[in-house]
């Protein structure tokens, strides 16, 4: 049980880490826009004042508390440890990566910034150990229209930048692609992350069964 334990943490953690760097990615490749949820932390920053950060932390309780009432059940505490490290990673990896001096090098960081998000996503939601903020309300949504994760993300991404956009803050070519991407990459990723975690645990039970 304890293997188990140990076995879920780390594709938790690990797919956190993975979300981190992509995050850290696509801020490196920035000239092509940020995500549909810092469009909308930065329209909240020029039409209320505070500070985007505060906006992010802020927008993550509102969602979170919509979530837990929505799915009838209260934040696993893999919710709090996503909240506080994906923005660790993030630190992290934006102090460790060079900032691009091309625009090239910006493209092919935003690119692999998006992928790196969907992956590490669908890695640590396939640990079921508590989905971050936005995530727990993608799952809401699947849970209560029947929508696939695909459509469910894709929905969600568009509205919140489109209403970050009537906000004030900046939309580009790099959120299209944030918005129609991340989902049916998520959808892919966290199957194949089920059925390897699935296998592992099997694997674990028979060594010590």
């Amino acid at each position: 049980m304890k293997k188990d334990y140990i076995l879920r943490w780390s594709f938790f953690f690990g797919g956190l880490m993975i979300l981190g760097l992509g995050v850290a990615l696509t801020v490196k490749g920035q000239w092509f826009g940020v995500g549909s949820w810092d469009v909308l932390h930065i329209g909240l920053f020029k039409q209320f004042g505070l500070s985007i950060g505060l906006w992010s932390i802020i927008m993550g309780i509102i969602i979170i508390t919509i979530a837990s009432i929505g799915l009838g059940e209260f934040p696993k505490i893999g919710t709090y440890a996503n909240m506080v490290c994906v923005g660790l990673f993030i630190d992290l990896f934006n102090w460790l990566i060079p900032n691009p001096t091309t625009i090239t090098f910006q493209l092919i960081a935003f690119v692999a910034g998006t992928c790196f998000i969907a992956i590490g996503s669908g890695v640590y939601i396939s640990a079921n150990l508590g989905a971050g903020p936005r995530d727990s309300f993608m799952l809401l949504m699947v849970k209560k229209t029947k929508l696939s994760i695909a459509s469910a993300r894709t929905i969600m991404e568009v509205v919140v930048a489109v209403v970050g956009f009537l906000l004030g803050g900046p939309l580009g070519i790099g959120t299209v692609l944030v918005a129609f991407s991340v989902g049916p990459i998520m959808q892919v990723t966290i199957q194949y992350s089920k059925k390897l975690l699935e296998q592992n645990l099997q694997n674990v039970s028979v060594n010590h069964g």
